[in-house]
Formats: C-alpha cells, structure tokens, sequence
C-alpha cells in the first residue's frame, strides 16, 4: 500500500523517534535536512543549525519553496517512505501530489526539547534555554523561502505529544501506524 508519511515539529521533539520506528516497519527514510547538509558539505561549510537554515532559505529562493521536497522525492524507490524535517507550507503542497502522503507533526515541551538538544550533541548546541527559544523563532517567518514551522505543523493531518518515555511515544508511533495502514487499507489502496 501505497503510505508516504512526512514529519513536522520542532528541533528535538522526536522527529527522528518517529522516523526510527517507521523505518522499523520497512519504511524507506529520507530528510529534507540530510539535502542541505550534503549541499554544505559539498560548499566545505560547517554543518550547523544557523547554516542549515540559511541554505534552506537560500535554495528555496533560488528554486522555489518546495526545492527541498521535490528533491527528496527525486530520492524516493517505494511507496512506504517516511521523509523527516517537513518546514515549510509548499513542501507539504508538493508532498501531497504523492499518493498516499500524509502529514504528521510532533511536538514536545520547550524545556524538555532543550534538554533532549544539549545531551544530544548534534551540531551547535545553544548556550541556554533562552538562545533555543531565539534560533526556534527564526523557524517561524512569513517569508515564503523560509522555514515556516508553525504554519506547516498546522497543516499536518496528525499530531504527536511526546512529552513522555520513549516506550509511552513508540507505543503512540505504532498505534498511529495501525490507524494509517487501515485507512489505506479501507481506501482501497494496494500493495
């Protein structure tokens, strides 16, 4: 059956979690982030969060605002896929010609989410809580070239608290899956 799920939330919210367990389930994986850290990587930049949300900003002036999903879809060999760091409202436009695609956003409290971000060592980390808050906020513009993540997770047919224990949130991973999977099943999708 044809199930293309694309992943929205905010920075350390459990979008890989998800994207982990999909991948579990024979899903293929792709990020739209892994598209600017390979075009930094080919520039000789330095990998990090400011960079990889300017070059989104960059390539989705030059080539449009859905550049970074056309370019994943380019990618894509099945119809099981899951495509993590969805971030701007023409991405999910251009996701949507997909058959079977449907988006999920994941969200978690901010406290939590900086925690999760300094023990994960992942690109610069932000000093404090109050710089986090700061690069967040520049995740939300009304530039159409730009990351517009509050208007994209507002698009997504689902949503995911992960407040909790990773067992409480692959457990809820699962349960949507199921959920997903029947609806294909019932709408007469075939494998």
């Amino acid at each position: 059956m044809a199930l293309v799920i694309g992943i929205t939330g905010r920075n350390c919210a459990g979008k890989d979690t998800v994207a982990n367990v999909l991948e579990g389930r024979g899903f293929e994986r792709y990020s739209l982030s892994d598209v600017l850290r390979e075009e930094l990587r080919e520039r000789g930049q330095e990998i990090t969060r400011s960079a990889l949300i300017a070059l989104g900003t960059e390539l989705r002036t030059a080539e449009g605002p859905g550049t970074l999903a056309v370019r994943v879809r380019g990618m894509m060999k099945t119809e099981r896929v899951t495509l993590v760091s969805v971030r701007n409202p023409t991405e999910v436009a251009r996701l949507r010609e997909i058959p079977g695609f449907v988006l999920l956003s994941v969200d978690a409290p901010v406290e939590v989410r900086f925690a999760r971000e300094t023990s994960r060592g992942r690109e610069s980390t932000p000093a404090d809580l109050e710089d986090f808050k700061a690069l967040e906020a520049r995740e939300n513009t009304s530039n159409p070239n730009a990351q517009q993540l509050d208007a994209t997770m507002k698009l997504a047919e689902h949503h995911l608290w992960n407040e909790g224990t990773l067992a409480e949130f692959e457990t809820r991973v699962l349960d949507l899956l199921n959920t997903l999977e029947q609806r294909a099943v019932a709408a007469g999708e075939t494998t």
